[in-house]
């Protein structure tokens, strides 16, 4: 398995995880526990599924802001699974400015049609785009300036 397909399956793992968090609210470490002992992260990239688990949620103040920035409902009144995948993405395109935007839209879309709802891929679509055209500009339009 190469580092991206490691990746993915840390980014899936860390959506369940903090679903389950959003929830019920449980200690970050204890939901850590349980996903290493009982889902295992043989496959995946722990140390990538450990940074997600936590620095999302100690980052949730900016996380959120930039999520609410864009969308005309609370975050609170988002679905839980989209609201997960719309954390990892913008936290992603906040704090991981070596992974490229594309990449990053393109995996929360996978995860947000393999675990959401049946449209809310188009959601998750729509708020990451915007975020990551307001937090990366440069980016984007050196992707569509080679891309011409």
């Amino acid at each position: 398995m190469n580092r991206s397909q490691m990746r993915v399956f840390a980014r899936r793992s860390a959506l369940q995880a903090l679903y389950q968090w959003q929830l019920t609210g449980y200690n970050l470490t204890e939901i850590e526990r349980q996903f290493v002992e009982e889902h295992g992260l043989g496959h995946g990239d722990p140390a990538y599924f450990n940074e997600l688990l936590h620095e999302i949620p100690k980052n949730l103040d900016t996380i959120d802001a930039a999520i609410g920035e864009f969308t005309d409902r609370p975050i609170g009144g988002i679905d839980p699974v989209e609201r997960a995948v719309l954390r990892i993405g913008a936290y992603e395109l906040l704090y991981r400015a070596e992974l490229p935007y594309r990449v990053i839209l393109n995996e929360c879309i996978n995860l947000a049609k393999t675990f959401g709802s049946a449209q809310g891929h188009k959601f998750i679509n729509g708020i990451l785009d915007r975020i990551a055209h307001k937090n990366r500009a440069i980016e984007i339009a050196a992707f569509s300036k080679n891309s011409d």
